[in-house]
């Protein structure tokens, strides 16, 4: 991340959820980021030339989108994608967990959106990736 905000792209079929997540990060999650970014997708192909595209610095998908689920998006985009930027998988079952771990997640949350963790969380992961680029 060397620019002066963060891209984040949210893949959700449910506006609703893009939205939840939209609002839960707001225009910065920590004090200590640039301001974010937020591009959405309601489609695989769209997750997919984003993701070619280059450019951005976290993925947000949501495991339980229809007809392609994040967590097999995950997988392949962890399996095709050169330096693939971090991915956060929305899951809403505890035990979809390893399942996040199979597919090489970097970090999941539980759905519905919790407004304190998902902002942590998606902190966490966007230092890691600034500390990476220095």
């Amino acid at each position: 991340m060397s620019h002066d905000t963060a891209k984040i792209l949210v893949y959700s079929d449910d506006r609703t959820t893009r939205e939840q997540v939209r609002l839960a990060l707001g225009r910065t999650v920590a004090s200590d980021l640039p301001p974010i970014e937020i591009y959405e997708a309601a489609t695989q192909p769209a997750v997919l030339a984003a993701a070619d595209a280059g450019g951005l610095d976290l993925l947000i998908l949501d495991a339980e989108a229809n007809p392609s689920g994040g967590i097999g998006l995950c997988k392949q985009l962890k399996d095709e994608i050169a330096e693939c930027p971090p991915i956060l998988l929305l899951i809403i079952r505890v035990a979809d967990a390893w399942l996040a771990t199979w597919s090489r997640a970097d970090a999941m949350s539980m759905l519905p959106i919790d407004p304190v963790r998902l902002p942590g969380a998606v902190a966490d992961l966007l230092r890691a990736r600034l500390s990476q680029a220095v």
